[in-house]
């Protein structure tokens, strides 16, 4: 059973490599190998990946193996989040609990907004999360984006982003509000990661979009964790169905992620496609999610 304390700095440190087994075990568990070969591709000892993938995912790499087959889930990466819905199911649940959240009330006023947050004193800083190192956006009345760092990202090829590097993910963030006197503050982002992913705070989550990318953002929260939901889908619930592609639109635009879980969103064939901050990243987040569902 994972450990409910494991530190946040190492399940940041843990991520990526927790991502690549993710996609190994998924692409290799047909041929059931073994925890010496799964090790082995992670570069690990047995003892130290069983041990890592247990902390971070809250069920063993056997149990996953396992809830692979018995859905014949087939290949995680390539078949999407439908098939990863049928794959993790009932009893493999970890002891993990996920954070409260709640709307606090717009960030900005719509005139600083329009005016790309002139007049706006916000903080950017870098702070650990359990999907690797976060880049936080953060205002007076709370956090108003959330973006994810990645060193090691390989350039973007077509339609797929694989990450951004610390410069890029910052600069992505900090274009949405261009006039806005930003400053670089770790501290303050590192206080905030730690209230809310190791003490199970409530986040005040600042959003400020047009009325339709506010409905769409909320419509997202209704999404029960570990569950996945087409443009379609969310379309009907918010009374527009007629507007797949403007409510993909405004998922893509979702400026907080994980909390604001655009995720949980799919293109209509059910697959994963991209993702703002890595498609690796999102079926990261879903495996989590369903894996510690109390």
């Amino acid at each position: 059973m994972a450990d409910t304390f494991y530190p946040l700095d190492d399940r940041a440190r843990a991520y990526a490599r927790m991502a690549k087994a993710l996609e190994w075990l998924g692409d290799t568990w047909q041929d059931w190998p073994g925890l010496d070969a799964a090790a082995r591709a992670m570069g690990l000892s047995p003892h130290h990946f069983q041990r890592e993938f247990t902390r971070w995912a809250g069920i063993s790499p056997k149990q996953f193996q396992g809830a692979l087959a018995h859905a014949a889930a087939g290949d995680l990466l390539r078949q999407g989040a439908s098939v990863l819905d049928a794959s993790l199911e009932a009893g493999l649940s970890g002891p993990g609990r996920l954070h409260d959240l709640f709307i606090a009330h717009e960030g900005l006023t719509p005139g600083e907004a329009k005016a790309g947050g002139k007049g706006a004193d916000l903080i950017l800083g870098k702070a650990p999360t359990p999907f690797g190192m976060g880049a936080w956006l953060i205002g007076p009345r709370g956090l108003i984006a959330l973006g994810f760092i990645d060193e090691d990202a390989a350039p973007r090829t077509g339609f797929e982003h694989q990450g951004r590097r610390e410069e890029d993910a910052f600069a992505n963030l900090a274009s949405r509000y261009p006039a806005a006197s930003i400053r670089r503050d770790d501290a303050t982002a590192e206080r905030m990661a730690r209230d809310v992913f190791e003490d199970g705070a409530p986040l005040p989550v600042c959003l400020y979009g047009t009325p339709f990318r506010r409905q769409v953002w909320r419509a997202l929260l209704d999404i029960p964790a570990g569950e996945t939901c087409t443009y379609g889908r969310l379309a009907a619930a918010i009374e527009a169905p007629k507007a797949s592609r403007a409510v993909g639109a405004a998922v893509g635009a979702n400026p907080i992620s994980w909390f604001i879980p655009c995720h949980r969103a799919l293109a209509a064939d059910g697959r994963l496609h991209n993702y703002h901050w890595g498609v690796a990243r999102k079926r990261a987040m879903l495996v989590y999610e369903r894996a510690h569902l109390a």
